[in-house]
């Protein structure tokens, strides 16, 4: 059975370089977590893809031998 690949949220950055500055450790590690999560999530949709084609081709021999037991 399918699963979602949930895309992560990209973090937040505050407008302001003194915010930035001022919050630099958090912003450092929700980008280096985003970086992580969006890792994880390119790997989620290559093996979803790999999983949806082999169904699909065991649909499609399965579909072949319903036609063929039809004639």
């Amino acid at each position: 059975m399918a699963f979602p690949c949930l895309a992560p949220d990209p973090p937040y950055l505050p407008q302001s370089p003194g915010d930035m500055r001022a919050f630099a450790d958090l912003l450092r590690a929700d980008f280096e977590g985003y970086f992580a999560a969006v890792q994880a999530y390119f790997r989620c949709l290559d093996d979803e893809r790999a999983r949806a084609f082999t169904e699909a081709r065991e649909v499609s021999e399965a579909y072949g031998r319903f036609q063929r037991a039809q004639q």
